[in-house]
């Protein structure tokens, strides 16, 4: 088992005036399930492949345990990658290919059988070690996948958006399974998705990327509870974060009809970069649908209402008199809204709502920062 440590680490595709990874610091400790996350083209997956020596390291370093691997060849770096589409050889058995790495790195037939049978035990896959891929469901592929690295017993497992494949229910029962087993071996993992739910519920922390930079790391709880910057807290949570920008009046940022009251050192902390605004994040179970002409509720006129049995959730647009725009993950000038599944409104109605004392999350308006308050 190892640490991972990208140090300054830096990819620059020839013809590419923008770094794909700009002085990526990270340090992933021994046994920790660390979840790369972030929008398509984040350079995630460019990340990960540093780590694996698929692609070349402009600048910086990266270590593994305590050597530098940054020039070293994929096949001595001591890793195993499980790739999105699986990458089994067709004509091969599942043991075949389980065992292919080691068959090539001049294993013996005894060894390489012994470790076979035990990753297929660990997988649920012993009655389809004789198999070939064609005749397996995409998540038995998968399972294969996994496999193949397991028996290699290597210092560190990286995993390239290995769930992206399969269907939806399917992809719930495989993450479950993918984290009791990284636990129940230990083994170092950085793991890559663009599901910000697959990040949440995986790892032991997280590590959001946009444009190639490190926005933040943390735990799951970390990311959700105080998120570094506005694209943070956009980007983790489901449903999306309610953020809006809104001039600051006094004490309050001024929603037009509604007051959100500022803590006194949120208003002290805005600067001439924020000409006298404030971003206002707020999450859909931080709001509460009161009476209409409750003080400084504001109006929510319902576009849409998913209903999850033991949830709903209200999709609508701001009503008359709010000051500024809110934009959620449902798109701009949507409000998402957590109601009581039992007495949900109708499409076309107005809620009036209210968000609760303290459960805010401030930004500066021009940098986007979290304002520590």
């Amino acid at each position: 088992m190892a640490t991972v440590t990208y140090d300054h680490a830096t990819r620059l595709y020839p013809g590419s005036e923008r770094p794909a990874v700009d002085a990526l610091n990270l340090h992933i400790e021994d046994g920790e399930f660390l979840v790369l996350v972030g929008p398509s083209g984040c350079g995630k997956s460019t990340s990960l492949r540093m780590l694996a020596g698929l692609e070349d390291v402009n600048a910086g370093r990266i270590l593994i345990g305590d050597r530098d691997v940054t020039d070293v060849q994929p096949k001595d770096r001591d890793i195993a990658m499980v790739f999105q589409n699986y990458a089994l050889y067709p004509h091969m058995t599942v043991a075949d290919n389980m065992g292919f790495a080691l068959k090539i790195a001049g294993t013996p037939k005894a060894e390489i059988r012994t470790r076979v049978e035990e990753a297929a035990k660990i997988l649920d896959l012993t009655q389809y070690l004789d198999r070939k891929p064609k005749a397996l469901s995409g998540g038995q592929r998968q399972r294969v996948a996994m496999g193949r690295a397991i028996v290699r017993q290597p210092q560190v497992f990286l995993m390239d958006e290995p769930l992206s494949n399969l269907d939806a229910k399917l992809r719930v029962q495989t993450r479950t399974q993918i984290a009791s087993l990284q636990r129940r071996l230990g083994v170092t993992t950085v793991y890559v998705t663009h599901d910000q739910t697959e990040a949440l519920t995986m790892g032991d922390r997280i590590a959001v990327l946009k444009d190639g930079l490190l926005q933040q790391v943390g735990t799951p709880r970390d990311m959700y509870d105080t998120p570094a910057n506005v694209f943070v807290a956009g980007f983790i949570g489901s449903p999306a974060m309610n953020i809006g920008t809104f001039p600051v009046q006094g004490d309050a940022a001024d929603l037009g009809q509604a007051h959100v009251v500022l803590p006194r050192e949120a208003v002290s902390a805005i600067s001439s970069e924020d000409k006298g605004q404030i971003t206002v994040g707020f999450r859909p179970e931080a709001l509460d649908v009161v009476p209409q002409g409750t003080a400084d509720a504001i109006p929510v006129v319902v576009n849409i209402v998913e209903e999850l049995g033991s949830d709903a959730f209200v999709y609508g647009s701001l009503g008359r008199g709010v000051a500024g725009e809110v934009r959620s993950g449902a798109g701009d000038s949507q409000v998402i809204v957590r109601v009581d599944p039992r007495q949900v409104p109708g499409k076309g109605e107005t809620i009036h709502v209210r968000i609760r004392p303290g459960e805010q999350h401030l930004f500066h308006a021009g940098s986007g920062e979290r304002i520590s308050a």
